[in-house]
């Protein structure tokens, strides 16, 4: 598959191992992926991630993967390394480094193996979010022009919203603390454990259900994958339950087409100004 054939989230993720230098891969951030002030965090994961796939042999899926955000990254050439800590017969334990111009942006320490070998039985309380179907719920072409104008990203997006818990895009926040809808990439690229990384941070901050719109930086990601997912629509859902001393944490579920949680997430981060 050349590049011009390649979906925009394989474009934005996509490596060249470094001749020079064993694991380091070189990656271009595109300038479509931005939030804010800086790329989103979970395509930064997903970059990371994928360096650990193809560094990690017969271990290319994220089981577990954490990431701590040191500095913003911006659109352009990046270099992520990769060191295995440990390689076991079902487990690789691996940890990444991105860095632009000399300077770290984002630091991983991960555990991967092979999601297609694990026990098909799953015993879980869960239960997916209930939301209308995806015709009923409100698309990203909805979205309050400030927000296109903050996020480029979504525009990558084919998103739709729980009209429930989009109060704050007409100035009526709920103040529960969720936001959740359907998820799939607009070019109709099908889901799978790298995407799942970007799911995790893909909907709108929940601070805009408290009220607080804006940027809200990601300090801290840690995203668990349970299953391969199936094709198809992907329920998220982000909640939070408390907001203190300026940051908030945001916990995710990501469902998939077959009813499957397939990730779970949660991650620490700055709250917006009020």
């Amino acid at each position: 598959m050349t590049t011009a054939t390649l979906s925009e989230f394989d474009q934005g993720i996509a490596l060249t191992p470094h001749a020079a230098e064993p694991g380091r891969y070189d990656a271009e951030l595109g300038a479509g992926w931005q939030i804010g002030g800086g790329v989103n965090g979970g395509l930064l994961l997903a970059v990371a991630g994928h360096a650990l796939a193809q560094a990690n042999g017969e271990h290319r899926d994220p089981l577990s993967i954490s990431g701590y955000y040191l500095s913003a990254s911006r659109p352009g050439p990046a270099a992520v390394r990769t060191e295995t800590v440990r390689r076991g017969r079902t487990l690789t334990t691996a940890t990444a480094s991105l860095s632009q111009d000399g300077e770290e942006r984002l630091r991983v320490l991960a555990s991967y193996g092979d999601l297609g070998s694990l026990d098909d039985e799953v015993a879980t309380s869960a239960q997916p979010p209930v939301m209308p179907p995806p015709e009923q719920c409100i698309g990203v072409e909805h979205a309050p022009k400030q927000l296109i104008e903050q996020a480029a990203l979504l525009e990558r997006f084919d998103l739709r919203l729980d009209p429930a818990t989009v109060g704050w895009a007409l100035g009526q926040p709920s103040g529960n603390g969720r936001i959740q809808g359907w998820f799939r990439l607009a070019d109709g690229r099908e889901p799978d454990p790298l995407l799942l990384l970007l799911v995790a941070d893909a909907l709108p901050p929940v601070t805009f259900d408290l009220g607080r719109p804006g940027w809200a930086p990601t300090i801290e990601l840690t995203v668990h994958l349970r299953a391969r997912p199936v094709p198809g629509w992907l329920r998220v859902s982000h909640a939070t339950r408390n907001l203190a001393g300026g940051y908030f944490e945001e916990d995710c579920e990501v469902w998939d087409e077959a009813g499957r949680l397939v990730a779970q997430s949660r991650q620490l981060a700055r709250a917006p100004r009020s």
